[in-house]
Order: C-alpha cells, then structure tokens, then sequence
C-alpha cells in the first residue's frame, strides 16, 4: 500500500485515484461513487485497524474481538470491508456485490449510518452504462483505492482531502457545483467575519456537502477550544449524504442534519418552534426561483413577517430565515448574497428597510466577480447581528461598516480567488471597523435613509480615481520637437532599403 506522508500527498493520491477510473460520467454524478468509495475505504481501513489491536489484547477470541468491535463507533459485519470486495472485484455482478455490502453496513449502523448510501446504485444501467461499461469503472476505483491505507491517518488529515477531492469535483461540475461547493476561499473569508465564539451553537441552512459548517467549527479551534455544536440542513439528498459523511470523517459524529427543504418545512426544530442559534452562516443559491412564496402568507413559525419576497427571487427568504433562527439579541449572521439584495425594490426594498430600522445591518462587504464556478457576478457578504436590536448588548451601535473589496482578488484563468493577503485585509478592515479611503467607510442610518434604504456600496464608497491631467499644450510642443528627429530616421531608413534593394 502507498505510504502517504503529508496532505498534499494524500490530496494527489487520492485524486489520481478517482481521475484515472473516470468514464464518460457527468463530474456531478461521478462524485458521488467515488466519495462513497473513499467512504467505504476508510471504514474498512479503521475496522482492520481495531481488530489487529483487538487480536493482540484477546488473541484468537474472535467471539470476544467480534463483540468489542460492535460496541465501538461503528461496525462492519462479515463479508462487508473493502477487502472483500476487492477479493471479488473481477466477479461479473461487482456492482450488485457493492450495494449488498453498502447495505449491510447501513443495517448494522442505523443511529449514524443508516442511508448514507442511499441514492447510490452500483449496478444502476441509467446511470452508469451497460454492465462491461460500469464494471470496469468500479473494478478500476476498487483497484486504485486498495493501494491506499486510510488505517493510520488523523481524522483531520483524512478529512481535508474529502474536502479536497469536493473542491476538485466542484471545479469540474460547472453550474451544477453550487448545489454541494463553496470555494473554500470564500468559505474561510465568510467563517472568519462570523466570528464564532466557544461555545456556539451554529447553524447552515443551506448546508450543501458542510464544509462552511465545519470551517466555522474550526474557528473556534484556533481559540483552544472544541466547545461548540453544528446544524445543518440540505434539500438536495445527494449532497445531504455527502454531508453525513464530511462530518463522519473529520470526527464530528455529533453533528444534526436534516435532509429537506428549509423554507417550505425547516426541519430544525424542538419543542414545535424554530431552534435558536448564537451563530447562522451560508451561502444559499442565489434568486431561487419558486421557492415557495405562495406558502409563505400561512408559515407557522411567522418568519415572513416584515413582508414575502418575490415568488421568483428567495435570496430574502433565506435571509429573513436566518435572522428568524439566530438568538434574539445576540445572535449573528453571515450571508453570501447577489447583489440585487443590496438595491432592488418592492417587497424586497421593505424588508431591507425593517433590517435598517431594526438596526442589525452591521456590515456589507462587496467582493469580486468571477469567485464562484456558478456564475461570475459579483456578490456580497451580509453581515447582521441581533446584539445591536433593542435590549441587545450593542444597542447603541448605528453605523454600518461598508467595505467595496471588488478589487481584493488573486486572478486565474477559469476564475479568480481570494489570497491569504486578500482574506486577511477584508477580515482585518471588519474587525476592527477601520475607514480606509476608497475601501471601507461607516454610514449612519440617517444617509441610507436619504438613499431610499439603497445598500449599494458604492453609493457610500467613494472608488473613483482621478486620472492624470493631460497637458495637451505640452505634448504637442513635444511632438513638434521630434520632428526633425522623425525625419532623420526615415531618411536614414529609406538609405538602407535602397541599399538592399541594389544588393
């Protein structure tokens, strides 16, 4: 088996892996199996790992060893790892080998694992093409992962190269990858302006695969603490398991998701009312059409209250959610937004207004165009805090922090990214709520008032230039000046063809 020494070499082992047994398959499609796979692969390798320390303390009890193994955190029954399958990967039926084996370790794992493969068919002819086509693709994954042991690996490690392989899939995806990715630049930036704190309670309402979920985690890490609890919730079944499974790897067993839709049936609920939450983060799709605006009059959690947005345009939906869900007084949220939210009227204009007068508006920051594989407009980053409504700890806080970060990016072919440096000025200028010329200004409510609530940052970030005053005078004296110079050289030019000419 490879000996995998650092991150990035595992990164590459396993990518290779999943590119070398890549057929005809859609990359959004194809993700799945081989995540599943990688899944599988580091059940197996953990299982094998504990039952050779179980042997050394019991020796040959396989009785005893068998009992250990199904009181431990998960458990595989006979003729379930990956070795069994790889010792019948050149059977005919592999794919319906693989969804017995994926089954039974459903069964035997329902409190943290039951349908985690669901939606996954391995002898599926629709989708994975006749039986010599998909054969040879699971037979190529099963090959090229058995060379890899996952066994002696930290959670972490094995946990950022999933997180990897879904940033690489979501590259490839096109639009489709905004159903399970956020590139992990934009997700370091929005997890850093929420400012977890020890001991939150944070919620993603639009959770895709949970990497936001588990980044905003991991703030709260640096701070020398694992105190703190993630929710999510995720309509798309496919990415909801991916999810299950991103959570499963990097040891974060502990972690609620829900699988369903958040406006029309939010799933996160106790005692028959909407959980509350100390931090919301997400990045929800962007003017979700139909999203269930004609229910929205009726919602029994009355969450539409300051007005329903478009039937066409959810992006205040999940907005006005979030805010729903995050603890009065003191919660936050931070929101990736298009940036229509910032400017257009009508029902959308009156709830932006109810945010101003409610005073929880704390921050708009502008990011460029061209972050995300979905689309290449620009957006935005919401930042809304309930510490500043009335009887909250920042009451007395007015102004808005606006910062116009449009030119804070690393350029690339396909799209351009957020540098460390880029990450660390935008987060910096928030933190510390600076006024820099021609990138961040504090705005009084009484100004935005003046603009008819309008939140678009440049009508309060001054980004023009002035260009260098051309003296017209002096450049044609120049000119004239060269004259005689032109002349010369055209002289001396003309001298040489003639002479070419002769030759």
């Amino acid at each position: 088996m490879n000996d995998i020494t650092t991150q990035e070499h595992l990164n590459k082992v396993l990518w290779n892996a999943a590119d070398s047994s890549r057929t005809s398959l859609d990359a959004a499609v194809y993700k799945d199996y081989v995540l599943a796979m990688l899944f599988f692969k580091y059940l197996s390798d953990l299982e094998k790992k504990e039952h050779q320390k179980l042997q050394e303390r019991f020796g040959n009890d396989e009785d005893r060893i068998q009992e250990k193994m199904k009181a431990g955190r998960f458990y595989l029954p006979p003729d379930s790892s990956f070795d069994y399958i790889y010792s019948i990967h050149e059977k005919d039926n592999i794919g319906e080998e693989m969804n017995k084996v994926m089954h039974r370790i459903e069964e035997n794992n329902k409190e943290k694992l039951e349908g985690i493969f669901s939606g996954l068919d391995f002898n599926s002819e629709s989708t994975l093409g006749k039986v010599e086509q998909r054969n040879k693709m699971i037979r190529h994954l099963i090959n090229d992962f058995h060379q890899i042991d996952l066994g002696n690996m930290d959670d972490d490690v094995i946990g950022n190269a999933y997180m990897y392989m879904i940033g690489q899939f979501g590259s490839q995806a096109g639009k489709k990858a905004g159903e399970f990715f956020t590139p992990r630049y934009v997700s370091r930036l929005l997890s850093r302006l929420a400012q977890p704190k020890d001991g939150a309670r944070i919620c993603d309402p639009a959770c895709g695969s949970g990497g936001l979920l588990l980044l905003a985690g991991e703030e709260i890490e640096k701070q020398g603490s694992k105190n703190y609890a993630l929710y999510g919730q995720e309509s798309t079944g496919s990415t909801y398991q991916l999810a299950r499974m991103n959570m499963f790897l990097h040891g974060k067993d502990g972690t609620r998701l829900e699988w369903g839709d958040t406006l029309n049936n939010p799933l996160l609920v106790e005692d028959d009312r909407l959980m509350k939450f100390d931090l919301v983060i997400a990045n929800p799709p962007f003017s979700l059409k139909k999203w269930g605006a004609e229910n929205a009059e009726n919602d029994k959690y009355n969450r539409f209250f300051r007005g329903i947005p478009p039937k066409d345009k959810g992006d205040f939906a999940f907005i006005t959610h979030m805010v729903e869900t995050a603890k009065a007084k003191s919660g936050r949220v931070a929101v990736i937004v298009p940036h229509g939210v910032l400017f257009r009227g009508g029902a959308e204009g009156k709830i932006r207004q109810s945010f101003i007068e409610e005073n929880i508006i704390d921050a708009v920051i502008g990011l460029p165009a061209g972050l995300f594989q979905t689309t290449g407009i620009p957006v935005a980053i919401l930042i809304i805090d309930r510490s500043r409504e009335a009887g909250g700890a920042n009451e007395s806080k007015k102004d808005i922090l606006f910062i116009e970060a449009s030119k804070e990016f690393k350029p690339g072919k396909a799209k351009n990214s957020l540098s460390k440096e880029n990450i660390e000025k935008i987060y910096n200028t928030y933190a510390n709520r600076e006024e820099i010329d021609k990138f961040s200004r504090k705005v009084m409510p009484e100004e935005i008032k003046e603009n008819d609530y309008n939140l678009n940052i440049t009508r309060y970030v001054d980004t023009f230039v002035e260009e260098e005053e051309i003296d017209i005078s002096a450049n044609l004296a120049e000119l004239k000046k060269l004259e005689p110079e032109l002349k010369r050289l055209e002289e001396e030019m003309a001298g040489h063809l003639k002479t070419l000419n002769i030759s």
